[in-house]
């Protein structure tokens, strides 16, 4: 099982935090750093800073060296495609060839407001997401591209320089709403589809429902890398992984009681002891889970990444 680190950078992540995440990725053999596209603690927590996250993934690729480094995912209300393709490929560069692009529809009215972002309705949103995936994907692969739509306008741009990886760098679409807009934006432009929570059971349909879009494009069904986003709290014991569970709950104002909380957890991450976590991520894998991005909401805690690196993931296969 591939697995990526995948961090809520809104969440007060300082850039010591950053590099300290980095360094034991790298040196636990995890495939990627992936980090949120958000400006403000989803969580409801105030005095919580943000980095930008297209910004940051820049300085970490200087810092690092084998990590793959992207977003999960970037809404597309946030910048024009231009300019998100253009910060992809440079950290791509930075990077020598790790950066990967997560693109999605967008959700958070609040953060939109607040920043002076557009919100609009969830139809159109997703129109959006179809035109920014084709303006993106036509600048990384044509060295000139014109675009006329209902939101974008290009009228034949340069776009130098390429990502270093070709065809083009990947392009990551997500979500956990797989409709027909969905699956034709998958299946023309999606290197991979990335979706959010769920039982195996639900992941399951979602991969089938992507991978039809694909084969309506007529590409393999197979090309498509399918990918889980999901949450993980793991312990030597299960005693130690409750406390974790705790803490995590005392740091997130929009929780209710501990008990809901730890069964609505308990529904679909990656908890408990090694022994525990490996079935969960195996029935995963069995659902179709090709790379799995587990989100350390508790980010100063290495020995979860230890125990992922060294018992979990070497255990899945």
């Amino acid at each position: 099982m591939r697995a990526c680190l995948m961090i809520e950078g809104q969440e007060g992540v300082t850039w010591s935090d950053w590099l300290r995440l980095a360094d034991a990725a790298e040196r636990f053999g995890l495939e990627g750093l992936f980090r949120s596209d958000h400006y403000f603690s989803v969580q409801g927590a105030s005095g919580r800073g943000s980095t930008d996250a297209w910004t940051l993934l820049a300085g970490l690729a200087a810092r690092t060296s084998s990590l793959r480094l992207g977003t999960l995912v970037s809404p597309v209300t946030f910048r024009e495609p231009a300019l998100l393709a253009k910060a992809a490929v440079t950290v791509d560069e930075i990077s020598g060839g790790r950066a990967e692009l997560g693109i999605g529809a967008g959700w958070w009215e609040e953060e939109h407001t607040s920043h002076g972002f557009d919100f609009h309705d969830t139809t159109t949103r997703f129109a959006m997401l179809a035109e920014q995936a084709e303006v993106v994907h036509g600048l990384l692969t044509h060295d000139r591209f014109s675009f006329h739509g209902r939101f974008y306008d290009l009228d034949d741009v340069e776009f130098l320089p390429k990502s270093v990886q070709r065809p083009h760098l990947p392009i990551v679409l997500g979500g956990r709403r797989v409709g027909p807009t969905m699956q034709q934006v998958i299946g023309r432009f999606a290197d991979e589809f990335n979706t959010v929570g769920g039982t195996p059971e639900d992941v399951r349909a979602r991969f089938g429902r992507a991978r039809e879009g694909i084969d309506a494009a007529g590409r393999d069904p197979e090309s498509l890398v399918t990918s889980l986003m999901t949450w993980f709290f793991v312990a030597p014991t299960e005693a130690e992984y409750v406390r974790k569970l705790e803490r995590a709950h005392s740091l997130d104002p929009s929780t209710g009681p501990f008990d809901a909380y730890r069964d609505d957890i308990e529904k679909d991450c990656i908890v408990g002891t090694p022994d525990r976590a490996v079935a969960r991520i195996a029935e995963y894998r069995d659902a179709g889970v090709q790379r799995i991005f587990l989100n350390h909401e508790l980010y100063d805690d290495d020995e979860m990444l230890e125990l992922l690196a060294t018992e979990i993931v070497p255990a899945v296969g």
